[in-house]
């Protein structure tokens, strides 16, 4: 498997590929977590910089340190497949990543129906589940 990465990484493929799967899989989620709030982050930096008449080089600085971050991030989520797709299992980006690892419940019928259960508002507008 020739895989090199372009940046600093914690962990190399071989590590990833050691880990098991739930571990794995909690980390794609908790990286993809990571980018979105950085991707957020970089919208809210760039507007503020097109609206501003000074160009904050503190700013500048953040917005090209948060691209390294964010392509170093990404290239590990790619490591993580990888290391998903040497044990075998096929990655989704719809799936819930969760729900892949977990065991089914030995006390539920194989074929029954999914319960529905509704909410119901309280006096204050919350809802209980």
């Amino acid at each position: 498997m020739a895989f090199k990465p372009r940046y600093a990484q914690p962990f190399s493929l071989s590590d990833a590929i050691s880990l098991d799967l739930p571990v794995i899989t909690e980390e794609i989620a908790r990286l993809q977590h990571s980018l979105q709030k950085l991707r957020e982050t970089q919208d809210v930096l760039r507007e503020y910089i097109e609206e501003s008449k000074e160009h904050d080089p503190e700013i500048m600085k953040a917005v090209k340190e948060n691209e390294v971050v964010i392509g170093s991030q990404e290239e590990r989520i790619e490591m993580l497949k990888i290391a998903l797709r040497d044990k075998g299992v096929s990655y989704h980006e719809h799936y819930n990543l969760s729900s892949a690892t977990s065991q089914p419940n030995s006390t539920t019928a194989p074929h029954s129906a999914p319960q529905t259960i509704e909410p119901e508002a309280d006096e204050e507008g919350g809802i209980h589940l």
